[in-house]
């Protein structure tokens, strides 16, 4: 179990300390101070550096992109040994086995022993990264208390300092974080919306209901032969969590599917139950088929129960639709021969 930091414990972000040994780069320079900042450390020292002037070269402020803070405060050291002398702990960092040196280890359990070794108000950490050429020399190791190993591929593990460093930066952060209680997921702080908090049961069942109902005005289900297709669904549905915004999008869904399916005629004009454009339209009677996989015979009379409705009405005839000519109105019509009453005339 992960052991948390008290309340008196000093910030342990502010006692890690990352050293470049003689960095030959600026830019490199300026991607280490960019990459300890985004993970909550500001204690960046280099140790002879090639350049006096390295952190106010063009490329090391470019690269820095807004941790300058972090460049401006980097210590400089002429020697290694004067960089550790207030740590503790030294991890050397290095892609290369020694034979002999201080015990090994790798990224994850170097940062979970700094975690433990943080615990102490008086401790110090140090993460110690050599040259981009040849890395740390045995003399730099010597003077570590731990070899630290990143798993890489074997094959090709070369890393580039500013990266390496950053990846050891990550650990670190992720290690103390959980010491210290901190959140490991952003967090959104703004206003409190209801949509996006999970539907109620009472919601999440009838919304299953209209929903049993579009598939069947759509002719997806068949109501005498569901098999298991409304238990299915219904464990999908459930299963994940619909909130508010998502049951009443689907409400909306299951409103069009069964308004197409009539059509296109709302129940407003066709003067029926359920002119609520979440609560869709009631079911239509006879609308029962034989087809056990789509559901309603196809080809069947579904105008019927709506015969008194209007003059104008789409009526299904034999799976097409087909206007119903409009006998009221004073538009003339082209009338229809048989070929028998054309030959007359």
């Amino acid at each position: 179990m992960t052991q948390k930091f008290s309340s008196e414990t000093p910030d342990p972000f502010a006692r890690v300390r990352f050293i470049m040994v003689q960095p030959s780069h600026p830019g490199n320079v300026g991607a280490a101070a960019r990459a300890i900042k985004t993970m909550g450390f500001h204690d960046l020292c280099l140790v002879a550096p090639r350049f006096p002037d390295v952190l106010t070269q063009p490329e090391a402020q470019s690269l820095a992109s807004g941790a300058t803070d972090v460049l401006t405060a980097v210590h400089i050291f002429p020697t290694l040994e004067e960089a550790l002398a207030s740590t503790t702990l030294a991890f050397a960092l290095t892609a290369r086995a020694r034979v002999l040196g201080p015990p090994p280890c790798d990224i994850r359990e170097a940062a979970d022993a700094s975690r433990e070794h943080l615990q102490g108000p008086g401790s110090r950490i140090a993460v110690v990264l050599g040259t981009e050429r040849s890395g740390l020399t045995n003399e730099d190791i010597a003077l570590c208390q731990r070899i630290c190993h990143i798993p890489a591929n074997p094959e090709y593990s070369s890393l580039n300092v500013a990266q390496a460093l950053q990846l050891a930066a990550w650990e670190l952060r992720y290690a103390l974080a959980q010491a210290a209680s901190m959140p490991l997921l952003p967090t959104t702080d703004g206003r409190f919306v209801e949509g996006n908090e999970p539907a109620s049961n009472e919601k999440v069942q009838a919304f299953l209901a209209h929903w049993e109902q579009a598939i069947t005005e759509v002719r997806f289900l068949d109501p005498a032969h569901p098999k298991k297709l409304v238990p299915r669904m219904r464990h999908m549905f459930s299963r994940n969590a619909m909130t508010n915004d998502e049951v009443d999008m689907m409400r909306g869904l299951c409103t069009a599917m069964i308004k197409a399916a009539r059509g296109g005629v709302g129940p407003q004009s066709l003067g029926m139950l359920g002119s609520d454009p979440v609560q869709g339209l009631t079911p239509m009677p006879g609308d029962v088929g034989s087809d056990p996989v789509r559901g309603l015979t196809p080809g069947k009379d579904r105008s019927a129960p709506y015969a008194a409705s209007t003059s104008s009405r789409p009526v299904r005839r034999d799976s097409s639709w087909m206007p119903e000519p409009d006998t009221s109105s004073s538009r003339m019509t082209r009338p229809s021969f048989s070929s028998k009453t054309a030959r007359s005339v």
